[in-house]
């Protein structure tokens, strides 16, 4: 599922935004790590709330969503600017 468009696309940050992940609708994306951008990128696909990534070095991972959550590689993801995102922006300060 890929190349559909899926609830999921846009872009997804831990709380201090210093892992920024963009899933792109093309099934591409692309991970910025602190100042490092495009750190990661590879292709992923979304089944139901499952993804998996196939990273372009060969690494592969995977990860859940729970609504505006995302749990993937012992991080926590949040939808950016979602009210859980702000949560928990405010609750890491």
């Amino acid at each position: 599922m890929a190349t559909e468009t899926h609830p999921y696309v846009g872009m997804w940050v831990t709380a201090d935004d210093h892992i920024r992940q963009e899933l792109l609708p093309t099934g591409r994306y692309d991970e910025a790590r602190g100042t490092r951008r495009s750190a990661y990128t590879g292709r992923y696909e979304v089944r139901g709330a499952d993804i998996r990534y196939w990273d372009d070095t060969g690494f592969t991972a995977g990860g859940r969503f729970d609504g505006d959550v995302l749990h993937h590689g012992g991080y926590l993801f949040y939808r950016e600017g979602s009210p859980a995102h702000r949560q928990a922006r405010t609750a890491s300060s």
